[in-house]
C-alpha cells in the first residue's frame, strides 16, 4: 500500500538558512485551487438560484367576464403554497492524485526557496547599501579630519613661516645694526688713526719748521748778542774816556714783565689747535711752561704740571707746537722770559 504523502513540508536544507532571518508563517498549500473551487461554487448557486426562481414563470394573461348574479361573500382561500424547487447538491471536490499534490508541494518550496533567496538577496543588498553608506560617511570623516588637518598644518606652517620672517628682520635688523656700529667705529678709528697721522706729520713739519726757526732764532741771537757784545764794548770805550756811559742796560727782550692779558691772547691761540676725544673725570688743568724768541717762536716747552691724564697732556703739548710762532706782546716783542699757561678740557 502506497504511503500517502504527508502535506506539511518537509525541512529543506534551506531552512538553516531562513532560520537566520526573521520567522514568517508557512502559507497553507491549495489556497488557490480552494478559492477557485470555491468561486465556482457560488457562480454555479447564482445560476441555480436564478433559474430556480425563474422555472415556469410566465406572464398570467388577463380575462373579462360578466357576472350577472349575485356572489355570495365568502372568505378567499389562502393562495397555493409555492413549489419549493430542490436544491442541488454542490459537486463533490474531484480527488487529486498523488502526482498533483507532490507537484504542489514541490511548487510550494520551490516558491518559498524563491521567497527565501530573494528575501536573503534583500537582505544581502540591504546590508551592502549600510555597508556602502558607512564606508562613505567613514570616507567622509576621514576626508574631513584629513581636511582640518591639512588647515591645523597650514596655519601652523604660515606661524613659522611669519615667525621665521619676523626672526630673519630681526636678525637683519641686529645685523645691520652692527654692521652701523662697526662702519662707524671703523670709521672712527680711521679718523683717529688719519688725524693721528695727519698729527704726526703736522709734527713732523712743524718739528721741522721748529728746527728752522730755532736755527734762525739762534743765529739771530748770535747775532744780536754780537751786536750787543759790540755795543757793550763800545760803550766801556766811551766810558773810559770819560763820557756818561748810557748804553748799558738796553738788554734783549721787553723787559721782566709781560702785559695784562697776555696769557689769554696766548691760550686762544692755541686752544683751536688742540686735538683730544678721549674722556676726563672732572675737569683737570695742564699748566705749560713756555719760553719764546722775541719774534714770537718758541724756544722751549715743558709740562710744568700734569693734569692727571697723559693723552690731555700730550694733546695740549701737541697744540702748543701748532701754534708757534705765538703772538707777540703790545710792545711788537714776545717776553724773553719763562711763562705758564694753563688748559682745561671743559673751559
Amino acid at each position: 500500500m502506497a504511503s500517502i504523502p504527508s502535506r506539511h513540508p518537509q525541512p529543506s536544507p534551506s531552512g538553516a538558512k531562513a532560520a537566520a532571518y526573521p520567522y514568517q508563517p508557512v502559507k497553507e498549500r491549495g489556497t488557490t485551487r480552494s478559492f477557485l473551487l470555491a468561486l465556482l461554487m457560488h457562480l454555479l448557486l447564482g445560476i441555480v438560484l436564478y433559474y430556480g426562481v425563474h422555472w415556469q414563470s410566465s406572464t398570467p394573461v388577463g380575462a373579462e367576464a360578466e357576472l350577472w348574479e349575485e356572489i355570495p361573500d365568502v372568505t378567499p382561500a389562502p393562495p397555493p403554497r409555492p413549489v419549493e424547487q430542490p436544491v442541488p447538491a454542490p459537486p463533490q471536490p474531484a480527488v487529486r492524485s498523488k502526482v498533483e499534490e507532490e507537484a504542489d508541494i514541490a511548487l510550494e518550496q520551490k516558491k518559498r526557496k524563491q521567497a527565501e533567496e530573494a528575501a536573503a538577496r534583500e537582505e544581502a543588498a540591504r546590508r551592502e547599501r549600510e555597508r556602502k553608506e558607512q564606508e562613505q560617511k567613514e570616507a567622509q570623516r576621514k576626508e574631513e579630519q584629513r581636511q582640518q588637518q591639512l588647515e591645523a598644518q597650514r596655519k601652523e606652517d604660515a606661524k613659522k613661516k611669519a615667525d621665521k620672517e619676523k626672526a630673519d628682520k630681526a636678525a637683519l635688523a641686529a645685523r645691520e645694526k652692527e654692521k652701523a656700529e662697526q662702519e662707524r667705529k671703523d670709521a672712527e678709528a680711521k679718523a683717529r688713526a688719519d688725524a693721528d697721522k695727519q698729527a704726526k706729520a703736522k709734527t713732523k713739519a712743524d718739528a721741522d719748521a721748529k728746527a728752522k726757526r730755532e736755527a734762525a732764532a739762534n743765529a739771530q741771537r748770535k747775532s744780536e748778542l754780537a751786536r750787543l757784545q759790540a755795543l757793550a764794548g763800545g760803550g766801556s770805550a766811551a766810558s773810559s774816556g770819560g763820557g756818561v756811559g748810557s748804553a748799558t742796560g738796553s738788554g734783549a727782550g721787553s723787559g721782566g714783565k709781560a702785559s695784562p692779558g697776555y696769557s689769554d691772547r696766548v691760550r686762544r691761540r692755541v686752544k683751536p689747535n688742540i686735538i683730544f676725544n678721549g674722556d676726563v673725570q672732572g675737569n683737570p688743568a695742564a699748566v705749560v711752561a713756555v719760553r719764546l724768541a722775541p719774534d714770537g717762536s718758541i724756544l722751549s716747552k715743558r709740562l710744568a704740571k700734569s693734569s692727571g691724564d697723559t693723552d690731555w697732556d700730550n694733546a695740549v703739548l701737541r697744540a702748543v707746537e701748532r701754534s708757534d710762532p705765538l703772538p707777540r706782546d703790545e710792545d711788537g716783542k714776545a717776553p724773553s722770559f719763562e711763562f705758564t699757561i694753563t688748559f682745561r678740557p671743559k673751559d
